[in-house]
């Protein structure tokens, strides 16, 4: 738990300088490439999180694999490196994003669908998310084949379910009844 606490205010503290210094879009682009290449890269994900190897090492890596990052962000590695955290930083990266989509009006909704979305449904989905909600919306698509067809549509609290399992299941109780 403290982790995440100390992962929120290293986000808001990058936020508010990346802010400051106009570049706020450009270190969220950062922070979303370096939070799905460690949840890609088991590798990256155990070298960050290695005990035993010194903290150099790990910067310095981490300046190569992203050598394309912002100013902003290498301030960030500097940062974990002065206070031993470079375990924190997927927790942070998306903790960052989560923050400037907020600040930006930007929501997250997740779509469960049995399988990859066709741009088709992706655009049926937003019309339901605009629905459900006043703010921009990003989808993230979850494929899980249990549902059959059709969607699960959750956008903070609010969840919307259109798929075939969920009016399978209405018919069932209805004939039970």
């Amino acid at each position: 738990m403290s982790g995440n606490r100390a992962a929120v205010r290293y986000a808001k503290a990058i936020l508010d300088v990346a802010t400051s210094k106009s570049s706020a879009l450009e270190v969220n682009n950062d922070m979303t490439l370096i939070a799905k290449t460690i949840q890609n890269n088991a590798e990256l994900a155990l070298f960050i999180t290695n005990p035993t190897l010194k903290l150099q090492i790990k910067y310095n890596a981490l300046l190569e694999v992203f050598k394309e990052a912002t100013a902003v962000t290498k301030s960030l590695f500097q940062l974990l490196l002065a206070n031993k955290r470079f375990e924190l930083l997927e927790k942070v990266a998306t903790q960052y994003t989560k923050l400037y989509d907020e600040a930006n009006g930007v929501q997250l909704a997740t779509v469960t669908t049995a399988f990859a979305m066709t741009p088709e449904l992706e655009a049926k989905v937003l019309v339901k998310a605009g629905t459900l909600t006043t703010k921009k919306v990003t989808l993230k698509n979850i494929v899980d084949p249990t549902i059959i067809g059709g969607f699960v549509l959750k956008i903070g609290d609010k969840q919307y379910n259109a798929s075939v399992a969920n009016s399978l299941l209405t018919l069932k109780r209805e004939l039970s009844n």
